[in-house]
C-alpha cells in the first residue's frame, strides 16, 4: 500500500503560479512512477503529467506542456507539479497518484490515489 497526500491548491489570479506537492508513505516510494491527474466539475479525470521512478523521464498532455513541471524528490517520498502561467481553464481538484507502469496516462493503471486538491484560477 501506498498513502499519497496532496497540498498546496489554493485559489490564484490568471497568470500565476502554484506549486503542489504530493507526499507517500507505506510502500518504497522510489519504486513507483508517479502521476498528476485533475478533475474540472462536469469533466471526467484527466492526465496532466507523469514523472518515472528515478525522475528521468516524464510527460505532459498538451495543454499544460511548457507551463508546467512535474518532479521528485525520492529522498523525501514527495512529488511536486510546479504550475506556472495559470489559466482559468486549470480550474480542478488535482490529484497525485503511483503506479507501477512507468509514463502511463490511464486511470485504471494507478491504483494508488491522493484525496485531491484544489486548485482555482480566476480571470
Amino acid at each position: 500500500q501506498v498513502q499519497l497526500v496532496e497540498s498546496g491548491g489554493g485559489l490564484v489570479q490568471a497568470g500565476g503560479s502554484l506549486r503542489l506537492s504530493c507526499a507517500a508513505s507505506g510502500r518504497t516510494f522510489s519504486s513507483f512512477a508517479m502521476g498528476w491527474f485533475r478533475q474540472a466539475p462536469g469533466k471526467e479525470r484527466e492526465f496532466v503529467a507523469a514523472i518515472s521512478w528515478t525522475g528521468g523521464s516524464s510527460s505532459y498532455a498538451d495543454s499544460v506542456k511548457g507551463r508546467f513541471t512535474i518532479s521528485r524528490d525520492n529522498a523525501k517520498n514527495t512529488v511536486y507539479l510546479q504550475m506556472n502561467s495559470l489559466k482559468p481553464e486549470d480550474t480542478a481538484v488535482y490529484y497525485c497518484a503511483a503506479t507501477l507502469l512507468t509514463g502511463s496516462r490511464i486511470n485504471e493503471h494507478y491504483p494508488y490515489w491522493g484525496q485531491g486538491t484544489q486548485v482555482t484560477v480566476s480571470s
